[in-house]
């Protein structure tokens, strides 16, 4: 049986994001993966009250962080890394194919020259199938795109982090419809994680409660397996086809609005979490394209 990691998820309200500290029990070596750096956007200020629960809670277990990992370059919420890497140290990884996602919104942001589109800004770039180690507990990276180009999902001993790729079964699927995105490449994805164990643990990077309806659930929930999701996920269970899929996917996008942080969260993500450069003035400023979306 793979080793089983101790996990403890963390719910941030404002942007419905779960972060993880995700530690090895004989070692003591920690992941965090998925971390959010707070920003109040009307009045464009930021803070750590959720990172340092990650924090607080890597020094209450004595573990040592070995990583930071990124699921995708997300769009909802800022990634903290480089705050908590000053904090704790480790590496700050992410799926090799972010580079094709910051040439795209690299361009969109017109962010120059001084913007390198090779991954840089990142300490680890890790390619699909890739084995790493969180203390003595392996690790595999399985490239799972559809919702951006750049997914990764990462199975730590029995527990796999989905990132996007899926919400709890009674919610459904990732969105597809940013740049890059695809609902056939979703499907095969997640088509991907469904020949794992039945019995494999997973864990998601959000969770919308389901519209309100009699015996409709009330709580937030961020664990579920593969074999729930098989059966009971009501985009892509094992009984929906292909082309289905993307059908509905491709209709149920076209509904949707845009992520309330997408503007200062891509363009602060792209760069590994760290704030664009001070201006002669000393202050930092992010952009907004206007009519581009």
């Amino acid at each position: 049986m793979p080793s089983a990691p101790a996990v403890h998820g963390f719910f941030d309200t404002d942007t419905a994001t779960i972060s993880y500290v995700v530690i090895d029990p004989a070692t003591k070596a920690a992941a965090i993966i998925d971390s959010v750096l707070d920003f109040n956007q009307a009045s464009g200020r930021i803070s750590t009250v959720s990172a340092d629960k990650l924090i607080d809670c890597v020094r209450a277990n004595g573990a040592t962080v070995a990583w930071i990992i990124e699921t995708h370059l997300h769009a909802d919420h800022l990634s903290a890394a480089p705050y908590l890497q000053e904090k704790l140290g480790g590496k700050i990884a992410i799926g090799s194919h972010v580079t094709t996602v910051q040439q795209t919104f690299g361009e969109i942001y017109n962010a120059g020259q001084s913007f390198a589109r090779d991954g840089s800004q990142f300490d680890t770039l890790i390619p699909d199938g890739a084995h790493f180690s969180l203390g003595s507990i392996d690790v595999t990276a399985l490239h799972t795109p559809g919702h951006t180009p750049a997914c990764m999902s990462y199975l730590i001993g029995d527990a796999l982090f989905v990132g996007d790729t899926l919400f709890m079964p009674d919610y459904g699927t990732a969105r597809c419809d940013f740049p890059g995105g695809d609902a056939r490449q979703l499907y095969r994805s997640i088509r991907r994680l469904f020949t794992l164990p039945d019995v494999t643990r997973m864990y998601l990077c959000h969770d919308y409660l389901p519209a309100a309806a009699p015996g409709s659930r009330t709580e937030i929930c961020w664990e579920t397996s593969v074999g729930a999701q098989k059966r009971h996920n009501i985009h892509v269970n094992e009984r929906v086809t292909e082309d289905e899929f993307v059908a509905m996917r491709t209709a149920k996008d076209k509904k949707l609005d845009m992520p309330r942080l997408i503007l200062p969260a891509v363009q602060v993500n792209m760069r590994a979490g760290h704030l664009p450069d001070a201006e002669d003035n000393g202050t930092r400023y992010l952009k907004l394209p206007i009519n581009k979306f």
